[in-house]
């Protein structure tokens, strides 16, 4: 289905041409391919994560010595790394990601793709998901049996993206009806919504981790903008332009660098004043010339063994990306690539949660061939750790739960699955 076309027929206003014409990649997204068969007919929250607040060149500094004596690309010093060995016992990635198989399917947006889901910050059984069908879902696992718990209902077209605040009592989403919502999670009442001062389709959004006042969101007009969600309104200077449609954004953990993709092919990196709000530009990366930036994850290394900020991209190239961290602006310098199935979809990936305390390093990605992929990015040769294989359509997003124990996948075809990890 044409995007024009499905602005049409669900009231959502296009502004342009090139407002259809933007998001290529959400064309595919956008219809159900009937090429794909329904997999159904086959049958305690824990301690905050501490954060790193040492500048990157500090790091670097650091760990020159222990960098030197790494092959090119590495990212975890697994031969020095015995604390964190011993923490996660002495198993091979293999072992610690074998899944015993599905564990559940949620199927309440059947016949309209999920882009994106997300487990609950630090909770090994509260799940949410977002769909094109203009609903949000939050799910719960425990006690059994899995249910749905509430559904969000009030955005006028798909929603595209959305973020659980830290205490995870609040949502925001977005969606191409042009507007940003902010749900209470306990009961699924909107608390309050945002439109967009453009008019135009919301893109990305994601909250700034020290201040969950703050919500960043990119929209198909270029623009970038910070909005505080307790007044509704845009923060001064907190505004800026891509080169193209904003479709993924990523902070590190210390909120001072922001990360943000478009669909031309770049990754800009913009400082973030923690008084203020105001961003300024700082860097841009080419990452391939007209491929969307669909995902960005980032992932700053705090443990004693490994300190090495990581960016994670898929970019419709064929290739899963990891990129380092090399200074305060967020420059990116490429150390790997993987070989994955994504041309149009809007695939996203992401780092294991306990990845700095196990022997090597994983990300799992989603993917267009209907796999979702696990792969060692210290294997210079057969990288794939792990393949698991249920999904209908092409898996659009991946997310694990606190303790690793559970897995979440979801495709174009509005499928969610719960994969359950073997118990060693």
């Amino acid at each position: 289905m044409n995007l024009c076309a499905f602005g049409q027929d669900s009231g959502v206003a296009l502004s342009s041409q090139r407002d259809c014409g933007m998001a290529a990649v959400w064309q595919q997204v956008l219809a159900v391919d009937a090429r794909w068969e329904d997999p159904r007919a086959q049958g305690a929250r824990g301690h905050r994560r501490s954060v790193s607040r040492g500048s990157y060149q500090l790091q670097a500094q650091m760990n020159r010595a222990v960098y030197d004596e790494r092959p090119p690309g590495s990212l975890v010093p697994t031969s020095v790394a015995e604390a964190s060995r011993a923490m996660a016992g002495d198993t091979t990635l293999s072992e610690n990601y074998a899944f015993a198989g599905m564990h559940h399917i949620f199927d309440q947006h059947v016949d309209s793709a999920v882009p994106r889901l997300q487990f609950a910050n630090d909770d090994k059984h509260l799940l949410a998901c977002c769909s094109l069908d203009g609903t949000l879902s939050i799910m719960t696992l425990s006690p059994p049996p899995p249910s749905v718990k509430v559904i969000l209902k009030g955005h006028g077209g798909p929603v595209t993206d959305f973020a659980w605040s830290l205490s995870n009592d609040i949502i925001v989403s977005t969606s191409l009806d042009g507007t940003l919502r902010i749900w209470n999670t306990e009961d699924g009442r909107c608390i309050r919504e945002v439109r967009d001062p453009e008019s135009s389709e919301l893109l990305c959004c994601t909250f700034q981790p020290m201040n969950n006042n703050l919500t960043v969101v990119g929209n198909s007009k270029h623009h970038l903008q910070v909005v505080n969600i307790s007044t509704g309104k845009k923060v001064k200077g907190g505004s800026s332009k891509l080169t193209g449609c904003v479709l993924s954004l990523s902070f590190d953990a210390p909120g001072r660098i922001l990360w943000a993709g478009d669909d031309r092919g770049s990754i800009f990196s913009f400082l973030f004043d923690m008084a203020t709000g105001k961003l300024t530009k700082a860097k841009r990366l080419v990452v391939n010339e007209g491929s969307s930036i669909c995902s960005i994850s980032a992932r700053s290394w705090i443990s004693r063994e490994a300190r090495d900020p990581s960016l994670l991209v898929n970019a419709c190239s064929n290739k899963l990306l990891l990129y380092r961290v090399v200074d305060n602006e967020g420059t990116l310098q490429l150390k790997r690539s993987f070989p994955i199935q994504h041309g149009s979809q809007h695939i996203h990936s992401i780092f294991c949660p306990l990845m700095s305390f196990r022997q090597g390093a994983c990300v799992v990605t989603g993917s267009e061939d209907t796999c979702v992929y696990f792969f060692d990015v210290e294997r210079n040769t057969k990288a794939i750790v792990n393949k698991l294989q249920g999904h209908g359509g092409p898996v659009l997003d991946v997310s694990f739960n606190c303790d690793e124990s559970l897995l979440a996948s979801a495709d174009s075809t509005g499928m969610v699955i719960i994969w359950r990890r073997e118990q060693k």
